[in-house]
């Protein structure tokens, strides 16, 4: 990783740095006409950019529209992104941190190169996740429950809270620099996306797509609501373990299989099954063998009597039975387990419901109704053991489903529900995908798609919240008719409003609207049903609007991975079924981000981070503070506060937006997972300064009132070193342009750092120092315009990355015309056509070449503890005149960058004089460094010899210690392999040091 070149150097003495205050009012341009401060300051040079980009409607796709009509533009003269709405919960981490720098680079990117542009930015209402916020906020200040307040009183509470805190996740989106046009943000529960919900679900109910039943459902006890595959946590437990469980003062043993007895009907016999959840049995309704099971073939038909209750239990016969898992017999418990209830329909077996909403036993369950179900899971064993029937208890692995919300156990629970019948629409995003009229990237997650689609089961769309989409549903009741079941498909009517949906019932049961009651449904919908709605009704459908015209579909849905199914397939279906249009073409997935450890962001865990805290830094003490105030409770805080102290003593420093934006793009390239160590982002906080020292110089090099040519067309007076950094910069702008077409950010920023780093600030400057320094006007001049272009060009490469740093940078630099754009961000991005014609790779592989001399003499230097300013002679000895003439067109290079005061190449090694050290650069040229009277050899051999002493002594010492004969068995493996990282380097070290010593020793012998 690019990075290890920034590793901080040792503390200077302070020097007065000047800096300025930013009084800019908000909007207003800021001034760039005063001298640039000493260092480097993000806060400094992200003030007030922001606002004017802002308010002179550089990110509102108007601005390149430039009065055109835009829905009559092409697809490929637009870009059109929806942000991945996040919650309206509190505030940003950095997993949305990642989302706003990818998808910010895309869309400045996309807008610098002419694009009408148009990022629409928004917020989730998040239904549970925001009920569950102000819920706990009302019971730990007020000691009230939402039911204390009544429905309309809560939810005037969750607005109240949502206009306290909502602003928060738009002001840390406009911290990260997103261009967003802000005139459309939207929250998804706007009166326009009200409007569309409530759309959506009338018309796919009136087609069938959206029906009522009644089936076994994720139920949270503690919420009391319906939840969604992607709230359940899954754990797995590799046996026995105790959890802790909300409204349980113990913890609820997990992980086990418990075995017990039921007495066949008319005999002694028993018949032996196994559970994990030994208090559903309560429930059980049959008892399932395999048909070719030699063993029950005897007591098919036959039936098992209950302990607990006056009820017959069948023996039944089912395929789907494991003959060679653990009895071969299985209780069948139809209303509390998937698998169960899917037998239970085959085999017309009876429902029991024996857990009710809030956890508790209820139903035929004898005496253990009114019992919390992991209370009656211990007094259930008990019973079965003073009954004789139990038989066991073993571990047994498992996967615990944990409400990511609540932390409570998953029940599965039979419920009438809303369901979308997804068949049809997931044939329709697969054939997408297959015909390639949807692109999904990385490929790797085609796989996924089709895996998700083709197995892909009705969607349960109502949730038992409050906050939320109130289902525009109506349950109708006939006067004189009984009243039918809830979950009676048929006794529903949608509708706009109360009397829309009354003209319905009365057309559809043909009676009078006297005859009828209607009651509209208590539940709201499914946050995903919202966002799967959001790439056309953020435009205002159903309404035909202009912007609806104009931007749907969309180009690109960017967002993470873990979602692909839950909303982007979502959307990608809801938009085939209500538009007959893909919302999208493309679909970027990116990695998630996890700590420095791969651990996964937790609040729990202390590392879940605020960007907001790595851009201005925050200390150890800041980031407790963090941990106080919200819904961990005491324990959890202590837990979080230790895993702050482990990773970040220090806190964590001020790194600037430029810098982590860049970070996370970088970071991209690690796959499925991105293990983020924040302090690293420091070291991209380094290079923003090199940038601005580089600029700083290049703006002195240039002079006051410098005027750069109209073109950057070469003359042809351009020196090797001229058309080197050209070549490289051309170089750079096409895989800056690879890298964003094929959205390899890696590989983009990894141009733009090495340019920047290696090749203007490592090389180019420090190669021109002479011109610049120097008398020669007409080569001053011709060096002037290449260092411009590389400035120019550079910054604008970058850009997408860096906003603010590029910006304030290029404010300063002279313009070549003056009706070019104002802003940077709205600048013409480098294109690889503009400079193809600068590219010479011959002269970058011979520049190359040359470096990598100077770089052997450096190392030399180093070796030899000569400061690298000391002036030295060097002769380097090509074994070729082809070799020869190359170096030596690049003679004044190697004398600058070697500080030589004499470089000499020569093909004849004996016209080397004595005295001088020798190392070889390749196969084609050695370098030799004259040392003899620049330092003292007898004193120098003492001084490595003693270096040598003090390296065998730390070998002999490690070699004891790993050939001790427990070594292998005592010591982790971890430190094993640091011992031995560390003995092959303390050998190599000791090797160069003994290198060194022999060299010289052969010049003091020398005459």
């Amino acid at each position: 990783m690019h990075l290890e070149r920034l590793k901080p150097k040792k503390e200077k003495k302070e020097r007065a740095v000047v800096t300025y205050d930013i009084n800019t009012p908000a909007g207003e341009k800021k001034d760039t006409q005063c001298p640039m401060p000493d260092a480097y300051s993000p806060a400094y040079v992200e003030a007030a950019w922001y606002s004017w980009w802002e308010k002179e409607g550089f990110f509102k796709p108007e601005y390149n529209l430039k009065g055109r009509d835009a829905a009559k533009l092409s697809a490929d003269e637009k870009f059109v992104m929806m942000i991945p709405p996040p919650n309206v919960t509190g505030s940003l981490h950095l997993g949305h941190a990642l989302t706003t720098a990818v998808e910010d680079a895309i869309t400045r990117w996309h807008r610098m190169n002419g694009k009408v542009a148009l990022w629409v930015p928004g917020c989730d209402h998040a239904g549970i996740a925001t009920q569950v916020v102000v819920e706990k906020k009302l019971a730990r200040e007020e000691g009230k429950s939402r039911h204390d307040l009544g429905r309309k009183a809560f939810i005037d509470r969750i607005w109240d809270w949502k206009n306290q805190k909502g602003d928060r996740i738009y002001h840390q989106l406009r911290k990260i620099g997103g261009s967003y046009d802000w005139d459309r943000a939207t929250f998804t529960m706007d009166e326009k996306c009200v409007k569309a919900v409530n759309e959506a679900f009338i018309r796919m109910h009136e087609k069938g797509i959206i029906y009522r039943a009644n089936r076994l459902v994720n139920w949270s006890c503690t919420l009391n609501s319906a939840i969604s595959d992607i709230e359940v946590d899954k754990e797995e437990l590799p046996g026995r373990k105790l959890l802790a469980v909300p409204g349980y003062k113990e913890k609820v043993e997990f992980g086990v299989l418990i075995s017990f007895a039921y007495k066949v009907e008319g005999s002694e016999e028993e018949i032996v099954v196994a559970t994990t959840r030994i208090e559903t049995m309560l429930g059980d309704t049959g008892v399932a063998v395999h048909p070719k099971d030699d063993r029950y073939k005897h007591l098919h038909g036959k039936s098992v009597i209950h302990p607990f209750a006056d009820r017959k239990i069948p023996i039944i016969v089912d395929d789907f039975v494991e003959m060679d898992f653990g009895t071969g017999a299985v209780k069948i418990t139809p209303a509390h387990d998937p698998t169960d209830y899917e037998v239970g329909l085959r085999h017309n077996l009876p429902f029991l419901t024996i857990i009710d909403d809030s956890g508790k036993i209820c139903g035929d369950a004898g005496e253990f109704v009114g019992m919390k179900r992991f209370d009656a899971r211990k007094a259930v064993l008990k019973r079965l053991e003073e009954l004789g029937l139990y038989k066991g208890t073993q571990d047994n692995p498992m996967v615990v489903p944990i409400c990511s919300r609540s932390k409570d156990i998953i029940e599965p629970i039979p419920k009438p529900q809303w369901y979308v019948a997804c068949d049809e629409m997931a044939a329709r995003a697969v054939q997408a995908v297959k015909s390639g009229e949807l692109r999904i990237i990385p490929d790797t997650h085609t796989n996924t798609w089709y895996k998700w689609l083709n197995n892909s089961r009705d969607w349960c769309i109502s949730r038992q919240l409050w906050w939320g989409h109130r289902i525009p549903a109506y349950f109708v009741e006939i006067k004189g008719k009984p009243k039918a079941e809830s979950s009676d498909n048929q006794y529903w009517v949608s509708g706009r409003d109360h009397a829309e949906a009354l003209q319905k019932a009365v057309e559809k049961f043909q009676v009078t609207a006297d005859d009828i009651t209607l009651t509209q449904d208590e539940d709201v919908l499914d946050t995903w049903f919202s966002s799967g709605l959001f790439p056309f009704s953020v435009f205002g459908w159903p309404d035909n609007t202009p912007d609806l015209q104009a931007y749907y579909p969309g180009t690109l849905l960017e967002t993470g991975h873990d979602i692909i199914f839950f909303w982007v397939a979502r959307m990608v279906m809801m938009g085939l079924t209500l538009m007959d249009k893909l919302p999208f073409k493309e679909v970027f997935l990116h990695a998630m981000i996890r700590d420095a450890h791969g651990r996964k962001m937790s609040k729990t865990l202390g590392n879940v981070i605020d960007p907001i805290d790595v851009i201005n830094g925050i200390s150890l003490e800041g980031l407790h503070k963090t941990l106080e105030g919200g819904n961990l409770d005491p324990k959890e805080i202590t837990k979080a506060k230790a895993g702050q102290k482990d990773d970040y003593p220090q806190g964590i420093p001020e790194c600037g937006t430029d810098a982590l934006r860049f970070a996370l793009c970088a970071y991209t390239a690690q796959g499925i997972n991105i293990n983020l160590d924040v302090l690293r982002v420091q070291g991209y906080r380094f290079f923003c300064n090199k940038l601005w020292n580089a600029t700083k110089f290049a703006l002195g090099a240039l002079g006051e009132g410098y005027t750069p040519p109209r073109t950057q067309e070469l003359d042809g007076s351009e020196s090797l070193m001229d058309k080197w950094v050209l070549s490289k910069l051309a170089k750079a702008v096409t895989l800056c342009q690879q890298g964003f077409t094929s959205y390899d950010f890696p590989s983009a920023t990894t141009a733009c750092y090495n340019f920047w780093l290696y090749e203007l600030c490592d090389v180019y400057l420090e190669s021109i120092k002479p011109v610049i320094y120097g008398t020669d006007e007409k080569v001053k001049s011709v060096t002037r315009a290449t260092l411009y272009t590389c400035l120019d060009t550079a910054l604008r490469l970058i850009h997408p990355f860096m906003p603010f740093v590029s910006e304030e940078l290029y404010q300063r630099l002279p313009r070549r015309l003056p009706d070019l754009p104002p802003s940077l961000c709205v600048t013409p991005y480098p294109l690889p056509s503009q400079l193809d014609r600068m590219r010479d790779t011959s002269l970058e592989a011979c520049v190359s070449h040359a470096f990598e001399c100077v770089k052997t003499v450096r190392s030399m230097k180093a070796t030899y503890q000569l400061p690298n300013k000391t002036k030295v002679e060097a002769w380097f000895c090509c074994h070729d005149d082809a070799v020869k003439e190359r170096l030596e067109s690049l003679s004044g290079f190697l004398i600058t960058m070697t500080n030589a005061s004499k470089v000499e190449i020569i093909t004849d090694r004996s016209l080397v004089p004595a005295g001088c050290a020798m190392t070889t650069v390749d196969h084609s040229v050695e370098a030799h460094l004259m040392l003899k009277g620049i330092i003292d050899i007898e004193k120098e051999l003492t001084q490595l010899g003693l270096k040598v002493n003090q390296i065998s002594e730390r070998q002999t010492r490690l070699e004891e210690v790993m050939k001790k004969p427990d070594y292998t068995v005592k010591v982790p493996p971890s430190v094993q392999a640091d011992n031995t990282k560390k003995a092959e380097e303390l050998c190599k070290e000791k090797g160069r040091l003994e290198e060194a010593i022999e060299k010289l020793k052969s010049m003091s012998l020398e005459k």
